[in-house]
Formats: C-alpha cells, sequence, structure tokens
C-alpha cells in the first residue's frame, strides 16, 4: 500500500504542474513546452567582483629637438662682446716760427752754452738783448735744460772767483733767477769746507779795511757763516 501512496502523490504532482503549465500558457499565449522549459530553467546570476584597477600614470618626456626642429616660438638671445682696440694717435703739429722768433731761439742755445742761467735769468738776458718777453720765454722753454744742473754750474763758478757762506750762495743764486729749490741742489751737490770759505772772506776784508775781533765775527755772521765758522775764520787770520 506505501508504493501506491507515493504513486498517487506523484499523480497529484504531475496534475499540479500540469495545471500550472496550462494557466501560463492561457496567460502569456506562449508555448506551453517553452513556458515549462523556462520555468523549470533557473538562471543564477554570479556576483560580480570588481578588482580595483590601478591607475598608470603616462608621463611624457621632454624631446630634444635638433637646431633644424626648434619651435619658432622660442626665442634666442646671443650676446656677443666686441672690443674695439684704438691705437694711441700721435699728432704732430708743425709750428711755423718767425724770423726773430727763430734768432732768439738762436741766442739762447749760443748763451746757455758758454756759461750757466737759469730759466729766468737766460728770459732775463735774452730781453735784454732787445727780444720780446714772449720771443725770449719761447726760446727759452724750446730748450732742454736741465735747471739744477745749471745751478750747480753755477755755484761752482761762484766758489772759483770769491768765498760765500752756505746761506749766502744760496741767496746769490735766487738772486740769479733760480727756485730756492734749484739753489739749494746746486749749492749742497759741490763739495765746500765752510770753514775754509769763512776764513777766505776774513781775509778779503782785513785787506781793505781794518776790523776788530768781534766786528769782522758779526760781519762774517751776516755774510751767512755760522758763529762757529766766523769764530774760526778770525782765529786763523790771527785776530
Amino acid at each position: 500500500m506505501a508504493w501506491w501512496k507515493n504513486r498517487s502523490r506523484i499523480g497529484k504532482v504531475a496534475i499540479g504542474l500540469a495545471a500550472a503549465i496550462t494557466a501560463v500558457a492561457a496567460v502569456g499565449g506562449d508555448d506551453p513546452a517553452e513556458s515549462v522549459e523556462a520555468a523549470s530553467t533557473q538562471t543564477m546570476e554570479a556576483p560580480t567582483t570588481t578588482l580595483p584597477v590601478a591607475e598608470t600614470t603616462t608621463t611624457e618626456r621632454p624631446t630634444t629637438s635638433s637646431s633644424s626642429s626648434i619651435s619658432s616660438s622660442t626665442t634666442w638671445t646671443i650676446s656677443s662682446t666686441t672690443t674695439s682696440t684704438t691705437e694711441p694717435t700721435t699728432t704732430t703739429t708743425e709750428t711755423l716760427l718767425t724770423r726773430s722768433e727763430a734768432n732768439a731761439i738762436w741766442a739762447a742755445e749760443s748763451y746757455i752754452e758758454i756759461m750757466s742761467f737759469s730759466r729766468q735769468g737766460l728770459i732775463e738776458q735774452l730781453e735784454y738783448e732787445g727780444f720780446s718777453t714772449s720771443e725770449a720765454t719761447l726760446a727759452v722753454d724750446s730748450l732742454e735744460v736741465d735747471w739744477n744742473e745749471q745751478a750747480v754750474e753755477s755755484a761752482s763758478s761762484y766758489l772759483e772767483v770769491m768765498s760765500f757762506s752756505r746761506e749766502g750762495l744760496i741767496e746769490q743764486l735766487e738772486f740769479d733767477g733760480f727756485t730756492t729749490e734749484e739753489a739749494t741742489v746746486g749749492v749742497d751737490s759741490v763739495s765746500v769746507d765752510w770753514n775754509e770759505q769763512a776764513w777766505r772772506s776774513a781775509e778779503a776784508y782785513l785787506e781793505i779795511m781794518p776790523f776788530s775781533r768781534s766786528e769782522l765775527i758779526d760781519q762774517l755772521k751776516f755774510d751767512g757763516f755760522t758763529t762757529e765758522q766766523a769764530t774760526y775764520a778770525v782765529d786763523r787770520a790771527g785776530l
């Protein structure tokens, strides 16, 4: 009896299934067979798993182009330094002299060859000869002269003819037109025994007039000798 019960259950299930198929067909108008296949077939969608995708960043490398493919929008500035060398130019200007100026130069050269002069002294000498101040000055300044050397020669010349103290000889050269510097150089450049010069001066004074000891010492000091030099001279002279 058990199998019969089961068969009855199967039959009931089959009858129920057939009724369901018929109902579906009546509603949808589809083929019962297709409906059965659709009903019996169940499609299950698989769960979709979305994996994270790593983003790829593409970096463009700078392109090095040759000079022929440089964009026209690029501006190139080339700095150049130009060195200009200018050679010094020497301009020689010839000065035309008048006959009188030429004669003044000739006279100045002649004077300086035979004796020593200061610049001022030579100008005055040419003026004395009748040349104008401008002609005399032009003539003297056209000469190549070492005025210090002229002062030395003048100092030596004076000491050959008469006695001088150092101070007296400097003053004499200044009187002749030398500057103080030139006169000092001239006097200090000669080799002189000033005691000897003081004695010679004392002897020259005693030859023309009588002097007491003190008077002669005072006279020699007035001439620029020091007290020691004057005393030496008087003692040597026998006063």
